[in-house]
């Protein structure tokens, strides 16, 4: 059974972990591997080069509309495509993220708690949940 005393406390938890965990991966997109050099990344995967420019910026936005509480519902479901990619990219590296050129294990659990997170919803101290009117957990109707 959930503690909806707590529920609200464990969105929040997740919601600004997984906000941080996108802005960390955005930003360092940017400054450590440049721009250019994600580019170039994503065309070494076959991959067009507006998906690099797109991952970056939804990273970014997306990650801090997170930490911030605003839409968090649907931000989640709009990155787990982000992370899925992520996933294939590595999926050739094998299991463990520490293998060389990461493994796939790290992406897929990020897929996943972004699933959570959208289940969830903004939870505690969302900047969304005072403008939008958004439930933190839908309570549930007992028969």
């Amino acid at each position: 059974m959930t503690d909806s005393r707590t529920a609200p406390y464990a969105a929040l938890l997740l919601r600004v972990s997984l906000g941080v965990m996108f802005l960390a991966h955005g930003l360092l997109k940017v400054f450590v591997f440049t721009v250019p050099g994600t580019v170039q990344f994503f065309d070494s995967l076959g991959l067009p080069a507006v998906f690099a420019y797109g991952t970056i910026a939804a990273e970014v936005v997306g990650g801090a509309l997170l930490v911030l509480g605003i839409g968090s519902r649907w931000v989640s479901l709009a990155l787990i495509p982000i992370l899925l990619g992520a996933t294939w990219a590595h999926a050739g590296n094998g299991w463990v993220f520490s293998a060389p050129n990461g493994g796939w294990e790290y992406p897929l659990f990020l897929a996943l708690t972004a699933a959570v997170q959208s289940l969830l919803g903004d939870g505690a101290y969302a900047v969304g949940t005072k403008f939008f009117g958004q439930g933190s957990v839908p309570q549930l109707q007992r028969a």
